[in-house]
């Protein structure tokens, strides 16, 4: 018998209902710093969690230790009297759809690839900057997660992952510049090319300090932007979490025009070999593509079992979680749809505007209202159809339902950003620019 076996095992004899949740890894990080290889490691990880359910609650604990079955299930139900009320019931076994997650060619990529391929990318940046220090990371990971539960469920699933982030920095004249790129695959990589060309497009459009526009201008929020500020407080709104907290905007607006109709947002972790593509969630329900916005409409929440029941709906397979954490709904794979308009055209339409690349503490503000507020991190004016050069001690706010609605145009183009999001390039009108000096 398994230790996860064990643990299910013990934890039946004293609860209505039991679900063990592991995941081990492997890891391999190699670390650039300026411009020279830093460190290789090799992690190696592994974790449970164990959610029980007696008289109507739950009760929770976790471990890194494979000795204890049985202090596990003591523990977890230590915690019973200050759990959670239990609103669902454990699922049974499913059929999952089939999603390719794992390509053996990442476990057997050498390390000296890895050290190769931040070389690479590092050589080539510098022979275009030479005065730009560069900050590389890769890594290469196999991460499986197994599910056991007391109603016969037994799922397991083996992911690969292989990651490549370049940080660079210029100081020149007490003018400090930040430029970032990074690209995630569930398979080897073996080009920088794309990630060589973006950074080497952002520094050329750096090297010229303008005024930033002020006021309400229509803003170009590039694919990183939507990440890291747009979107925060959008599935914020559309987390099952949120909702049966009574936190929502959207709540009551299922079937509702919310934003501009030519908008579309979809969950999907079916896509295949996706970094964070699943067959099955976190609580053993099939994964599915979940409809979020269609047409501006909106068509629903992300719900894990919890919320689902609470909300009076069904799971959309959403839960995520660690070994050392509950469930809780988030989104996997997130996919806005293309626009009609090339990316040239887009900035095109901006006689006076600003394009934002990175920003810089977002998040402030009233996100569960819609508000999002950050400073910019790299940004760059655009005037008459043109990037004209970079801004500094800029800040960006508005409120994610009003520049939606203000939708100038969607590019054709998409990018991935970490592998979790494919979006396109938003220009939205009337987002409030200010500036210092």
């Amino acid at each position: 018998m398994s230790f996860l076996e064990d643990v299910l095992e013990r934890a039946q004899r004293v609860a209505d209902g039991a679900e063990v949740f592991a995941v081990s890894s492997a890891v391999t990080p190699v670390h650039f710093t300026a411009n020279r290889l830093k460190a290789v490691q090799e992690q190696q990880t592994w974790g449970v969690g164990l959610r029980i359910i007696k008289g109507g609650r739950i009760g929770f604990a976790s471990t890194t230790r494979q000795d204890d079955p049985q202090g596990l299930v003591a523990r977890a139900q230590e915690t019973l009297p200050l759990g959670p009320e239990a609103s669902f019931t454990l699922p049974g076994p499913r059929e999952y759809p089939a999603v390719p997650t794992y390509d053996p060619a990442v476990e057997a990529l050498p390390v000296r690839a890895l050290i190769d391929l931040g070389q690479e990318a590092i050589e080539r940046l510098r022979g275009r900057w030479p005065e730009v220090l560069w900050e590389c990371r890769l890594a290469k990971a196999v991460t499986t997660v197994t599910l056991l539960n007391s109603q016969g469920l037994s799922a397991s699933a083996t992911h690969s992952l292989v990651s490549l982030t370049l940080e660079g920095s210029q100081i020149r004249d007490g003018d400090m510049v930040f430029v970032a790129e990074a690209v995630v695959s569930c398979h080897p990589l073996r080009d920088v090319g794309e990630v060589v060309s973006s950074l080497d497009e952002q520094l050329r459009w750096a090297q010229r300090l303008v005024p930033a526009p002020q006021g309400e201008v229509p803003v170009v929020f590039t694919p990183r932007a939507m990440a890291g500020l747009v979107l925060t407080p959008l599935l914020t709104g559309l987390n099952g979490r949120t909702l049966v907290r009574k936190a929502s905007p959207l709540e009551g607006k299922v079937g509702q025009p919310i934003v501009d109709p030519r908008f579309t947002l979809v969950d999907d972790p079916t896509i295949p070999y996706a970094p964070g593509a699943r067959a099955f969630d976190a609580e053993g329900v099939p994964s599915q593509r979940t409809p979020l916005i269609e047409g501006g409409v909106l068509q629903g929440f992300l719900f894990d079992l919890q919320t689902a029941a609470l909300a009076k709906a069904r799971s959309t397979g959403s839960a995520s979680r660690s070994p050392a954490t509950l469930p809780s709904p988030s989104p996997s794979v997130v996919v806005i749809g293309e626009g009609d308009t090339s990316m040239a055209e887009a900035v095109g339409a901006v006689s006076r505007g600003l394009m934002v690349e990175g920003v810089l503490g977002a998040g402030q503000g009233n996100v569960l209202g819609g508000d999002f507020q950050a400073n910019v991190l790299l940004g760059f004016r655009v005037e008459g159809g043109e990037v004209v050069g970079r801004v500094k001690d800029t800040m960006v706010s508005g409120n994610v339902y009003q520049v939606l609605q203000r939708l100038i145009a969607i590019t054709r183009e998409r990018r991935w950003v970490w592998g979790w999001l494919l979006s396109p390039t938003l220009v939205c009108g009337g987002v409030t620019v200010a500036a210092k000096g």
